[in-house]
């Protein structure tokens, strides 16, 4: 399917830290047949149409916002913080429950849960 989303990655300065990091906040695990030293490929689940990611070794520490969907957003920002991470005060809106948050590195990124009915 084109006009979609079709990769991204997250740029972090330690990619050993990030996996840990993803790793305890999402279960995330890696293809490490697909990973480098500078380079991690997170396994997909292998649901149709889901999309590829990894995480990068870089020295810049904001991206554009990506939002992750989790089932909690307050839990997955308690859970952050836990990591060493920060989080800002969640908001709600029409589309759901959001906020920004940024991992123990400094790299921000975005948790969203759709609205409950």
């Amino acid at each position: 399917m084109e006009n979609r989303l079709g990769y991204f990655f997250i740029e972090t300065p330690d990619i050993d830290r990030a996996r840990t990091f993803y790793g305890a906040l999402f279960g995330w695990t890696f293809d490490a047949g697909w990973s480098k030293p500078t380079y991690t490929h997170v396994k997909a689940a292998g649901a149709e149409g889901e999309t590829a990611f990894g995480i990068v070794k870089g020295e810049k520490k904001d991206f554009s916002h990506l939002f992750f969907q989790v089932a909690d957003v307050d839990a997955a920002c308690r859970r952050v913080v836990e990591l060493g991470g920060q989080a800002a005060i969640p908001s709600d809106a029409p589309s759901g429950r959001n906020v920004v948050v940024r991992d123990d590195q400094g790299v921000t990124f975005g948790l969203w849960s759709p609205p409950r009915d």
